[in-house]
């Protein structure tokens, strides 16, 4: 699709030169008007509180009616929302008071927009570290959460436990805290396997080093759970794992892709199944997600990819090591698009990258047509380039 040059802005570049690039007009992405043939569910982020006093890497201060109009966002595309995942900065500003206070309000909402979906993440990320923390006090954590979230009406994903990576001691032990922790859940739930590039803390989950060999274990609890699993979320960044842990899920449990680099193909799928999504990049991508879906379901596979090609670079760049600090990108590209009127964030995360990097990732989403107002995006790109000291 032809794009016409409308502005010209002058953005850093790696030589440490400023140079000239054209911004193109906009795509239109119309809203979906019947189901995906995927489920789909973007993981958002939070909208932080400007004006709080409260110190920002300290306490989370929250513009809860900001944060919930982009859950509104993300519905009106047709996509799900993955709730107080990492997406929405847990373990890294989001603790679990305010996690669950979002879980709150984002099912209340849900409630009053026909067809939203809402699953929400529920951890062990209050267990304080200690010496000599055991799988039961896990298991009760993890009850904990899954307690309190089914109270308010919320589905589960059961996310990955820092403190059961800490504290087991073989494979067994996550056996022992999945079967226990799933046999209480009243829906289905889907489990997250979040990787150590997201999270160093969670190196040898499954109590092994080796990913196909963690993903034994991991098969091994979906099948004896299987009635209790509805999918599981892999975050690994590597699309022949994904494939080759889809091509042996139990029956009725849905590979849900948390690949950030190749979920296109992962979603399309192959002549022996697809993955859903859980992703991280649709909070950022949303409108192209839903066209790009909607083509899809249509059986236009040409359209799919047409739209989604230009968004692979730019989730791989906003995903980039350290992967961790992608929370940044997205609420990055949330400000340029208008949805929020500042790039601040929770736990002061909006200094984990570089100018360089926003520079870049400011290209990246102009290629994509996902600039909805250039103008306002340039705008917002100069003031953060004149804080940097470059004019």
């Amino acid at each position: 699709m032809k794009r016409d040059q409308i502005l010209t802005i002058k953005l850093p570049a790696a030589n440490g030169r400023l140079e000239d690039y054209s911004v193109r007009e906009p795509r239109v992405f119309a809203k979906p008007s019947r189901p995906f043939n995927r489920k789909a569910l973007g993981a958002a982020h939070v909208v932080a509180d400007p004006l709080s006093a409260k110190e920002p890497w300290l306490d989370a201060a929250i513009d809860w009616d900001k944060t919930i109009a982009y859950r509104r966002h993300l519905w009106s595309y047709g996509l799900g929302v993955a709730e107080a995942m990492d997406t929405s900065q847990r373990g890294m500003g989001l603790d679990w008071p305010n996690a669950l206070e979002l879980v709150r309000r984002s099912v209340d909402a849900a409630r009053d927009f026909p067809g939203a979906v809402v699953a929400s993440g529920a951890g062990t990320d209050h267990l304080a570290p200690r010496a000599g923390l055991a799988i039961a006090d896990v298991i009760a954590a993890y009850e904990e959460q899954c307690t309190a979230i089914e109270k308010t009406g919320g589905r589960i994903i059961l996310m990955a436990s820092r403190a059961l990576a800490a504290c087991a001691k073989s494979p067994d032990a996550y056996g022992l805290v999945y079967d226990r922790v799933l046999s209480q859940v009243r829906e289905p739930v889907i489990i997250h396997w979040l990787g150590e590039m997201f999270d160093p803390a969670l190196a040898g989950y499954w109590g092994e080093k080796d990913h196909h060999a963690a993903m034994d274990v991991c098969l091994d609890v979906l099948t004896r759970n299987a009635a209790k699993v509805d999918g599981i979320k892999i975050s690994l960044l590597d699309k022949d794992k994904e494939i080759a842990m889809r091509r042996r899920l139990p029956k009725g449990v849905t590979m849900y892709t948390g690949d950030d680099f190749n979920f296109a193909e992962l979603i399309e799928g192959d002549a022996h199944g697809y993955s859903d999504a859980l992703l991280g990049i649709f909070d950022s991508i949303a409108p192209a997600a839903s066209a790009a879906l909607a083509a899809l379901a249509a059986g236009d596979k040409a359209a799919y990819h047409e739209i989604l090609a230009p968004t692979v670079p730019l989730s791989r760049h906003i995903f980039c090591a350290p992967t961790r600090f992608y929370k940044t990108g997205v609420v990055f590209m949330a400000w340029l698009n208008g949805h929020q009127d500042h790039f601040v964030m929770v736990g002061g995360q909006q200094s984990a990258r570089s100018i360089l990097h926003f520079a870049e990732l400011f290209r990246l989403a102009d290629a994509t047509g996902l600039l909805a107002d250039p103008l306002l995006a340039c705008a917002r790109m100069k003031s953060l380039l004149a804080v940097h000291g470059i004019t």
